[in-house]
């Protein structure tokens, strides 16, 4: 089994979601042992957003790009080839403004790719990453769960079922800026989220 962990955090250390997504991985490491990890870090390994020169570049046919538009392009194919190499995805996002963060966005950019990870057909379009399992690690500093302040869930659920993931799990710790007892009763919830994820 091979595992693709995400942290999404601007923290390298000390981030709550960061926390959560490696309980995930603890746990999926528990049931497979001889599971392959591969953490990418977005704050340590930052990835470039989605501009008029990434544009050009990705929409340069191979044999027309130069050097520079060539590994702007490969900076994305090393990113879908992690996924495509993927049997299990943990995705660790805290809510920045209501939304996801800038990180993580950027690497949903990457990663969505026409014919190689989606296609368009007559039907409509297909999803070409199926067969993946995903688990999204939320962390909160407020309460947002089935409220409609939570622009994360629908936005996440809506992108990974266009790419084919429609096998996702959200574990939510919520409330941990609400002081001390709201934290210990949102990593409490998070960890029976943990448990029904894995039920």
């Amino acid at each position: 089994m091979n595992i693709l962990q995400i942290n999404a955090s601007a923290r390298s250390e000390g981030a709550n979601s960061t926390r959560i997504a490696e309980a995930v991985v603890e746990r999926l490491r528990a049931e497979n042992p001889t599971a392959r990890v591969h953490v990418r870090d977005l704050a340590s390994q930052p990835h470039p957003i989605l501009d008029e020169t990434a544009l050009v570049a990705l929409s340069s046919p191979p044999e027309q790009r130069t050097p520079e538009q060539a590994a702007r392009v490969a900076l994305d194919d090393a990113l879908i080839a992690e996924v495509q190499a993927a049997d299990a995805i943990v995705l660790g996002v805290p809510m920045y403004n209501f939304g996801v963060p800038a990180q993580l966005k950027n690497w949903i950019d990457a990663i969505a790719r026409v014919g190689v990870t989606f296609r368009y057909t007559e039907q409509g379009p297909v999803g070409l990453l199926a067969g993946r399992r995903v688990y999204v690690a939320l962390a909160r500093g407020g309460r947002y769960r089935d409220t409609p302040a939570d622009s994360q869930v629908p936005y996440l659920k809506t992108l990974l079922g266009f790419l084919g993931m429609t096998d996702v799990r959200f574990i939510y710790a919520e409330g941990l800026n609400m002081g001390p007892e709201s934290a210990e009763r949102g990593f409490a919830e998070a960890e029976a989220d943990l448990k029904a994820a894995f039920a």
